[in-house]
């Protein structure tokens, strides 16, 4: 219980700066303008500042550091998400058409960086936290190659330059860095300033992402469906968390890798699906009602799974 309790301490927060964005977004003070430069700012220059922080901080990364196998699972964990949530939302009498694809494409995929990222560095360090950031990598190729393909039909051409975006151009500098061990070398005045401009990153981007879902809370917009919210939650939060689990404590990875699988296994849907799910002619609704759903069950679920998931592997 005491364990449940201080894992719960650590998420609160969290959900805390998601309610701030909320609060601010009714006030009006975090709208338009501000939102859209808050949000370039996030994903153009603080998160990219973020990653090569990690890798700078981090021990050098060897094979056995999980840098090679942690992408591949990363791309496996969301493809088989895709596949399960549609095979399973078919027999609940979802169609193409009607929400099979964006049901399926917002369950598949976990929220795998603003939540996962301030509770594994508050509970291990920056060895875990680059780790992370590898193992994203390959999150991003199965959502922008296999996810768009499978959400609206598009190319994987298209897909594939999604993937050459600001935050992969900074993991392959912050690694290469560190494989080459140069993060001494490097200027402090230098060292310094990305450290200030990435400790923006996840505050400001969960008040952003807490604002853009009162957007939609207040949209007047139907917010909860029990097919989608029950059977989204059952599977984002009840068996998907099981494949992640299963690999960390079956196959001999590095204990780094073992709890980033751990984490990212617990978390909630993504907010990601919603834009994308807009943006490729989806159902954004659908997206939504995911999100919202499993993001409120997960406050008390995420705990749970960490526990348990830190116990199966002896971490």
């Amino acid at each position: 219980m005491n364990d449940y309790l201080s894992i719960l301490l650590l998420i609160l927060p969290v959900f805390a700066m998601l309610g701030t964005g909320m609060f601010l977004r009714w006030k009006g003070w975090f709208e338009g303008t501000v939102e859209e430069g808050v949000t370039l700012l996030v994903v153009k220059v603080f998160y990219p500042c973020l990653i090569v922080s990690a890798m700078l901080k981090a021990e050098p990364f060897e094979a056995r550091s999980g840098a090679l196998w942690a992408p591949v699972i990363g791309f496996g964990t969301v493809t088989f998400g895709f596949l399960a949530a549609s095979a399973i939302g078919r027999a609940f009498g979802y169609k193409k058409g009607s929400g099979l694809r964006t049901f399926a494409f917002s369950t598949g995929i976990y929220n795998y960086g603003y939540l996962p990222i301030p509770l594994m560095e508050s509970m291990f360090g920056s060895n875990e936290l680059a780790v992370l950031f590898v193992h994203n990598v390959g999150i991003e190729v199965g959502i922008w190659t296999v996810g768009i393909s499978f959400l609206a039909g598009g190319s994987l051409r298209d897909g594939l330059r999604k993937i050459f975006n600001p935050m992969v151009v900074a993991l392959a500098i912050g690694l290469a860095i560190n494989m080459a061990g140069l993060a001494g070398e490097l200027p402090s005045v230098l060292t310094r300033v990305i450290n200030l401009l990435a400790g923006c990153a996840v505050p400001l981007g969960l008040l952003a992402i807490g604002s853009s879902l009162f957007d939609h809370i207040r949209s007047g917009e139907k917010l909860w469906e029990a097919r989608d919210g029950i059977l989204g939650t059952l599977l984002r939060l009840g068996l998907l968390p099981c494949l992640g689990l299963w690999i960390a404590w079956y196959f001999p990875l590095p204990i780094e890798l073992k709890r980033v699988l751990v984490f990212q296994s617990a978390m909630p849907a993504g907010i990601m699906p919603i834009l994308i799910a807009k943006h490729y002619g989806g159902q954004p609704m659908v997206a939504v009602r995911v999100v919202l759903a499993t993001t409120a069950i997960g406050m008390l679920t995420m705990p749970l799974w960490i526990r348990f998931g830190l116990e199966l592997i002896g971490s």
